[in-house]
């Protein structure tokens, strides 16, 4: 840091601001600031988005909502006698959580006659006109959610309470300063939830697209505007061979994984670290490119387990995983026919009662009995360019999603004290 940053930080100036303001940022304690509280009691079966009364439990302040809520997603039954609801000045902060941090998730709630639930801390002025609960929402995030985290009780779950929180400190600007900056910084995040948005919906109409190809109620025709001819139906034992190649030399050591989201990743960048014994690799098979891989494991996102296409180089991979490679055929036709559910059917056909919950147990002979749309190789293209095309989209949207976040940290970084 150069002398007049050190200077900067030393007065208490932030390194961006807008021109129009000056002088120093001030350190207010929140026991000052705020009157604290908590909700009440709303069980998980009491919240539905099909009830009446509007709502906001623990658990969705850090998986559905960011700094401000102007929207509610749940509702809840509850006579309003046994709720208490917000004003709309509120700033909201989750009291328990798996992960610590998780407690300094911050959202501010603009909403009035929101039913606010158990296991919240809840934020609210002590006079008028001293801050604005948009900013300080985004300051938390930003600036206190490691220090909340370490306030944290507990082993399973973390617990912090209003008797932490007021402990903490905060540096803010006048009021119009504060307002500047949250009026700036929501615009730009609806910017990128209009991104985001976006995203979901190109996800959401190439994930139709490819259960009404692959089921053919939708037929692409030839490039003269003929129609092609009926599909085949293979086995996949017919179409790809099973790779057992294992790393019996241990010259690889490059470890993969197959998530049910991401597809095939190197296990270090999954889970930030190494989980197979580096030293002993010798039994696991080798994934080259365009090996698929199946993983048994089930999840909400692959009630199957998913079926990957190895885009990277080679690998290894733990013999629990079924490895082959096709022999005929569009790589990209097939990848493609994985990401729908139509083959959902043989796996729960062939899987054996009593096996794990966790995890699909079946005979590698019937796994290989799975039937397999196969058009001529033409239609297979033509298929695989037009559903490639949409993945191209999505790709330059995510693409623009990153650029605006490492944009928007990179303001945080600078706008606040």
């Amino acid at each position: 840091m150069d002398t007049l940053n050190e200077l900067m930080t030393l007065i208490n100036i932030p390194k961006l601001r807008f021109p129009e303001f000056s002088g120093e940022w001030r350190n207010r304690k929140f026991d000052e600031l705020f009157l604290f509280s908590t909700g009440k009691n709303i069980k998980q079966n009491e919240a539905s988005p099909e009830f009446e009364t509007p709502c906001v439990r623990y658990g969705e302040l850090y998986h559905m909502y960011n700094e401000v809520i102007y929207e509610v997603v749940n509702k809840t039954n509850l006579d309003s006698s046994e709720l208490l609801f917000s004003d709309g000045d509120e700033i909201l902060l989750p009291s328990a959580g798996e992960d610590p941090l998780d407690i300094g998730s911050a959202s501010a709630l603009t909403i009035r006659n929101v039913a606010i639930g158990r296991t919240i801390n809840i934020l609210k002025p002590a006079n008028e006109n001293i801050y604005s609960q948009i900013f300080v929402a985004y300051y938390i995030n930003h600036k206190l959610k490691k220090e909340i985290s370490k306030l944290a009780k507990g082993v399973s779950i973390s617990n912090v309470y209003n008797s932490d929180l007021k402990t903490l400190e905060i540096m803010l600007p006048f009021l119009p300063e504060q307002q500047k900056i949250a009026s700036f910084l929501t615009a730009a995040d609806e910017k990128l939830q209009a991104l985001k948005n976006k995203k979901s919906l190109l996800e959401q109409y190439k994930k139709g697209m490819i259960q009404k190809i692959f089921s053919q109620e939708l037929r692409i025709k030839a490039d003269d505007g003929s129609e092609f001819p009926e599909w085949e139906l293979k086995k996949l034992g017919e179409i790809a061979e099973k790779r057992i190649l294992k790393n019996k030399e241990n010259t690889v050591n490059l470890v993969f994984t197959n998530s049910a989201v991401q597809g095939i990743v190197n296990q270090r960048d999954y889970f930030d670290k190494d989980i197979a014994n580096q030293n002993n690799l010798m039994g696991y098979y080798i994934v080259e490119n365009n090996d698929f891989v199946y993983n048994p494991r089930i999840s909400s996102n692959a009630p199957v387990g998913p079926i990957s296409r190895n885009k990277l180089e080679t690998g290894v991979m733990s013999p629990l995983y079924s490895v082959f490679r096709f022999k005929e055929g569009d790589v990209n036709f097939l990848e493609h026919f994985f990401n729908c559910d139509l083959w959902h059917v043989h796996m729960n056909e062939i899987s054996n009662q009593g096996a794990r919950d966790d995890r699909m147990s079946f005979l590698s002979a019937d796994f290989y009995e799975m039937p397999i749309p196969f058009p001529i190789l033409n239609e297979q293209n033509k298929i695989a360019n037009f559903l490639s095309a949409i993945d191209d989209k999505i790709y330059l949207v995510q693409g623009q999603i990153e650029k605006m976040e490492t944009w928007k940290q990179g303001l945080l970084q600078k706008m606040f004290v």
